[in-house]
């Protein structure tokens, strides 16, 4: 089997661990995983959880030398709206140099790259010359519920102690510019609730008596930013530090991360950022407050001349260093308490949430990682922090008292959570020996 045939077999088992009918497919990806790296010669163990397997793999010791465990997911992200896609999500399509499926660049086009660094390696020298770790998980685009448990149980931090956490699940500036991040951006998501009338009601006969439930909530939300863009919820930025002089250099020297570049991007006329700041610096190290979705009232076609009895808003905000995700939303729900007004109702509800991250990017270890990227890009990474979010990579990086580094190879263009999600071949190859190359130079390190 070859290398793209290994990548194609991943990629064409329909993992998405958010559909109850793929929980079958999900465990079978956890097998799969489980089969490729017994070939190799790692110790791969499936273990159970309530909702989707996770799959811990180690290579043989080699006393003396440091141990890396290498952290990605093999879950991927509904489908949906399966009409955009141009070839099937699950049948992997090369076209045009790239290959697309769901799961192409997030995560399991990075994984595989991974091990077959690795497997490279070994068919090279016989051996790997360090300690590998693979810990993959089902749900990590659900929340990685299973994983927090399990790294709670007894024996399991003993289990994956290691000396370096790496993470290929982050994107790269540009084909020829790799990126090296040493941080990721924490989150918390909420919903809010406004409800006014017992049922819905006519709005000649009851308008302008009745307070509208959709009108109201809008007005709620326009109350947490201000005309410079800041965020207005009192105490949001206790404990944000300015952004260091030194990232602020090497920000602007990322490709496509100029305000002109970001706007062509995303498809909008000019970018909104906080007052003062730059996209790049928004996007990397702000953090951000954003209403996600919002419903309510008739959606149908034509008219239906309706006050809404409630209307409800998702919400999230990405945070940064010295901000905790509870205190965030308890200031969050706090605030809209405060402007509510006395004719409706409001119901707040705190969801998932994980913790800021940031890693040393200078240490030996991540000096190796940042030459393994240059030697196999042709040139030096950008040093950046992810404006998205791995909540699980936060908590393990603290349990096991290490610091993780983010070697990505997602190109702004791959499409990830979209239609046609795709990699580049040639980025799929790079990764693989960039892959080797780290594991070579991370085994001259003293642990």
């Amino acid at each position: 089997m070859t290398k793209l045939d290994d990548l194609c077999a991943f990629l064409s088992i329909p993992s998405v661990s958010a559909e109850p009918q793929h929980a079958k497919d999900v465990e079978y990806c956890a097998d799969f995983l489980v089969e490729k790296l017994s070939s190799l010669g790692f110790s791969a163990t499936k273990h159970l959880t309530e909702i989707h397997p996770i799959v811990v793999a180690r290579s043989p010791r080699v006393e003396g030398k440091p141990t890396v465990l290498i952290y990605g997911h093999y879950d991927v992200m509904p489908v949906d709206p399966i009409d955009e896609w141009e070839s099937p999500p699950f049948t992997p399509t090369i076209r045009g140099g790239r290959i697309y499926a769901r799961g192409a660049s997030d995560d399991k086009g990075e994984i595989m790259a991974h091990i077959l660094g690795a497997q490279e390696l070994i068919e090279e020298d016989g051996a790997l010359p360090l300690n590998v770790i693979y810990l993959l998980e089902g749900e990590e685009e659900r929340g990685s519920y299973s994983l927090h448990d399990y790294l709670k149980k007894p024996g399991v931090l003993e289990e994956l102690a290691c000396d370096i956490i790496v993470v290929s699940d982050t994107g790269m500036a540009a084909p020829e510019v790799p990126s090296f991040s040493y941080g990721l951006k924490g989150l918390c998501c909420f919903e809010l609730e406004v409800s006014g009338p017992a049922m819905d009601l006519h709005s000649g006969i009851f308008g302008g008596a009745v307070a509208n439930p959709i009108t109201t909530l809008c007005e709620m939300i326009a109350t947490t930013h201000d005309a410079q863009r800041r965020i207005t919820i009192e105490g949001f930025y206790d404990g944000v530090c300015e952004i260091a002089d030194w990232e602020k250099d090497s920000w602007r020297r990322v490709p496509g991360m100029s305000n002109a570049e970001l706007a062509q991007l995303t498809g909008v006329p000019e970018l909104q950022t906080e007052q003062g700041y730059s996209g790049a610096e928004c996007v990397y190290a702000r953090p951000t407050f954003e209403l996600n979705g919002i419903s309510g009232g008739y959606e149908g076609e034509g008219s239906k001349t309706v006050i809404p009895t409630k209307a409800l808003a998702k919400m999230s905000c990405r945070l940064v260093p010295g901000q905790d995700p509870v205190d965030i939303m308890n200031k969050v729900e706090a605030h809209f308490r405060k402007v509510c007004p006395a004719g409706v109702r409001m119901k707040f509800t705190k969801q998932h949430a994980g913790d800021a991250y940031m890693s040393d990017p200078h240490s030996p270890l991540g000096k190796a990682a940042q030459r393994a990227l240059e030697l196999t890009f042709g040139n030096p990474p950008v040093l950046v922090r992810e404006g998205g979010s791995i909540p699980i990579v936060a908590e393990l990086s603290k349990r096991l008292g290490k610091d993780a580094l983010f070697l990505g190879l997602d190109l702004p263009d791959a499409r990830i959570h979209s239609p046609n999600e795709n990699m580049r071949l040639d980025i799929f190859e790079k990764g693989i020996t960039m892959a080797k190359t780290l594991l070579r130079l991370m085994s001259d390190v003293a642990p």
